[in-house]
């Protein structure tokens, strides 16, 4: 199974950064003004397009929605959503499918970035310890003095870990962050002692929990996790794009809320075997059954019609205005109604 991981990583590396020379050569032609409306493409970076709390990205394309709605979507990947956002500042793509808030985080730095479309309401994470050191870690209490991984420095998964220690009395200074990436490099980080606890997704928990290297700490796949965790939702998943862009292409861009909330309304009348028999095959990583539970466990995380959570977008905000360097001490001068709109959604036809 791992070698069949790593040649699909491999593959998949290969694809986009060849994908991503296209993009910068092809900015103007194919994005820059109608993309879709007037036959152009329209290209989103996914924040690690095998990532299940990412699903509904390349799930919409096998069902066929962009198609249907008249789009040609090419969808990149990038494994961390730190580094996908800079390819959406840069105009090498059209829209990000990462977490909602990186658009709190860029409006502190004078960019106007919206999320369109929201997937998930939770975080769709969760801490993951070490088998080895499971006795030695039964909540963030004791992470003093651990190595803790997250995706990469600055990313959501490292401001939801500071969160986790401060809120269990113990400060940012008193663990190692490490990065850790995703999949097999966080896997084989775990393993190796690299990092005793750490923050990831499915299919990466499945695989870890299945094979005993790996126990549970925190779960923040669902609603009851997330609460207990972070004291509320914390909106995750969604599609995040250029202000200018939204305004300029509406057209385009109510085409993709269709084609997304038409998924999401799919994702909740299937399923779990069923939504991952719609998937690529290499995303089971040579193991169907292990990917359906995978889907099973984080499948709930996804809203039913894109909006945006009641006070969700608040409850973000609080915690990035404790651990952002970017929102700290600016929490009062940011416009969270121009992080996210509910216009396209409310107008997307219901399953």
């Amino acid at each position: 199974m791992r070698t069949t991981t790593r040649i699909a990583a491999a593959a998949l590396a290969a694809t986009t950064a060849l994908s991503l020379a296209a993009c910068r050569d092809s900015r103007t032609a194919s994005g820059g003004s109608g993309g879709g409306k007037q036959g152009g493409t329209v290209k989103i970076m996914v924040g690690g397009i095998d990532k299940v709390i990412y699903l509904p990205a390349k799930l919409t394309e096998q069902l066929g929605y962009f198609k249907e709605q008249g789009l040609d979507v090419q969808l990149l990947t990038e494994p961390a959503g730190a580094q996908a956002e800079n390819v959406l500042i840069s105009g090498d793509v059209q829209g990000v499918v990462g977490f909602y808030d990186h658009t709190i985080d860029l409006q502190t730095k004078g960019k106007c970035i919206e999320s369109v479309v929201q997937f998930a309401d939770v975080p769709g994470e969760v801490e993951v310890v070490a088998a080895g050191k499971a006795g030695q870690i039964t909540s963030p209490a004791n992470f003093k003095g651990k190595k803790l991984g997250v995706t990469s420095p600055g990313s959501s998964t490292d401001f939801l870990t500071q969160y986790l220690a401060t809120k269990n009395g113990v400060p940012t200074s008193g663990y190692t962050t490490v990065k850790a990436g995703a999949g097999q490099t966080f896997i084989a980080t775990l393993n190796n002692g690299g990092i005793d606890a750490g923050m990831t997704t499915d299919p990466t928990v499945a695989k870890l929990t299945s094979t005993g290297q790996g126990k549970v700490l925190l779960d923040m796949r669902t609603e009851a996790g997330t609460k207990a965790a972070l004291g509320g939702l914390y909106p995750s998943s969604s599609l995040y794009m250029n202000c200018d862009y939204v305004k300029n292409n509406a057209a385009t861009v109510q085409k993709l809320a269709n084609a997304f909330v038409k998924t999401l309304g799919w994702i909740k009348a299937h399923k779990p075997a069923e939504i991952a028999a719609k998937m690529p095959a290499d995303y089971a990583g040579g193991d169907p059954k292990l990917y359906e539970k995978a889907v099973a466990d984080s499948i709930g995380m996804f809203t039913a019609d894109g909006v945006m959570p009641a006070d969700g977008a608040k409850n973000v905000l609080n915690v990035l205005a404790q651990f952002s360097p970017n929102v700290k001490g600016r929490q009062d001068s940011v416009d969270l109604s121009k992080t996210y709109t509910t216009e396209y959604v409310s107008k997307a036809p219901k399953q």
